[in-house]
């Protein structure tokens, strides 16, 4: 039990995260943490597409017109019913609708360009995706499910990947999914208290997206007026877990335990739309170990681990502070309205702390498949909880450069 150790204090992180799009190459520049930077020119959008504005979102865009809006010019490119002109792995015959634009095609997403570009134009809505509807967007899937369901592509919803893909298909989704501990191993799996399907956490917490969203814990995520709950601040699920590869990841001057406990991760393993260049997602984490534990051996950790590692995470992280620090009570964004812990455990088990909600983001190449770990667990023993809720998984397909980054972001409900 965590009994001895002094408070330390709170180390003072920085803040600054911000972005600039340049005209014409998307270069990203540093800017003042959530300020407006201006969108440029959002570059050529694909053969036939057309430049756009990069939204500002306070240091993160998604920068670009819509990706083959209108495609090529027929008299500039044609295609036999078998050939795969733009070698996005289908043919027209396969239900490609634009074999002259890769970024068109069934294994595409569709792009909604609501902003002018240069010109002051918006582009004519297309049919990315070849099913013969134009920006069709998918409705959500999260509906009704169950807050102890524990089928890990019901999980895969409640964050809102509602498409699913299988190997031999050239669709873009979710291929498989399971709950597992934090290095992914399944020999002893997480107690299924761990992890909830939430409408809500609390009276004042709301998904982002759809009807649902993901809550995994150290101890039970469910709020004390849901059943199951842990009364506490301290619940004991598991067996003591091995971290990932370069985990705890320690904030500098702040020495932590190598040792974790009651671990728990959703594992999903995913294809990406032909056409994204990045993805998107929120999470917000609660722990009991704020403030008395800051800077000590006990430091609760988040990560979204992704594997193959993108350039710019930290041993496959995507998830951390402008000064790389992960996700923890030393973490820059610890500094929740008291409101948000109202009615969530952590306001009557214990005095605690929570992160605004946050949205990373990364880069991807269109067609892959990589395999993202949502992860949390103690540190140093099993006391004193931590809670993540992760919600609004989103593709990012409007072109431009994507880079690794986290930002805080205001409650859209």
């Amino acid at each position: 039990m965590k009994r001895t150790l002094p408070l330390i204090g709170l180390i003072a992180l920085g803040l600054a995260m911000g972005c600039d799009a340049k005209n014409g190459n998307n270069v990203f520049t540093g800017g003042a943490a959530g300020s407006q930077s201006t969108a440029g020119n959002g570059g050529n959008g694909g053969n036939g597409g057309s430049n756009g504005v990069g939204a500002s979102d306070g240091g993160i865009f998604d920068v670009g017109g819509g990706p083959g809006a209108g495609g090529a010019n027929p008299n500039e490119c044609i295609s036999g019913p078998d050939e795969d002109k733009d070698q996005d792995g289908a043919s027209v015959n396969q239900g490609d609708c634009n074999d002259c634009d890769p970024n068109v095609g069934p294994g595409a997403i569709e792009v909604q360009v609501t902003e002018p570009d240069m010109n002051g134009m918006i582009p004519e809505p297309a049919d990315e995706n070849c099913d013969g509807m134009v920006d069709n967007v998918v409705e959500a899937c999260d509906m009704g499910i169950a807050l102890n369901d524990t089928n890990p592509m019901n999980g895969a919803k409640a964050v809102d990947l509602c498409e699913t893909a299988t190997p031999g298909d050239k669709k873009w989704g979710v291929l498989q999914a399971a709950y597992v501990r934090a290095d992914g191993s399944t020999s002893i799996p997480p107690n299924a208290l761990q992890y909830g399907i939430l409408d809500k956490f609390g009276p004042n917490v709301n998904v982002q997206r759809g009807q649902r969203m993901l809550g995994l814990s150290s101890g039970y995520a469910r709020t004390p007026d849901q059943p199951g709950n842990c009364g506490s601040l301290s619940c004991y699920s598991n067996a003591p877990g091995t971290a990932p590869a370069g985990f705890p990841q320690d904030v500098p001057a702040c020495p932590g335990s190598t040792a974790i406990n009651d671990d728990v991760a959703l594992e999903l393993k995913i294809r990406s739309p032909k056409n994204a260049t990045g993805y998107k997602f929120n999470f917000k984490f609660y722990s009991f170990e704020y403030p008395e534990w800051v800077c000590t051996s006990f430091n609760d950790q988040y990560i979204s681990l992704i594997s193959p590692p993108p350039m710019g995470s930290i041993n496959g992280n995507v998830s951390f502070d402008t000064q790389n620090n992960p996700v923890s009570v030393n973490v820059a964004f610890f500094d929740a309205n008291p409101n948000e812990l109202v009615g969530t455990g952590f306001d009557v088990w214990d005095d605690a702390g929570a992160t605004s909600w946050l949205q990373t983001q990364a880069p991807i190449k269109g067609g892959d498949e990589i395999t993202v770990r949502f992860a949390i667990w103690d540190t140093g023993d099993s006391a004193w909880d931590s809670t993540a809720l992760v919600d609004n998984f989103q593709w990012i397909a409007n072109g431009g450069t994507v880079v690794v980054g986290t930002i805080p972001i205001p409650d859209p409900k």
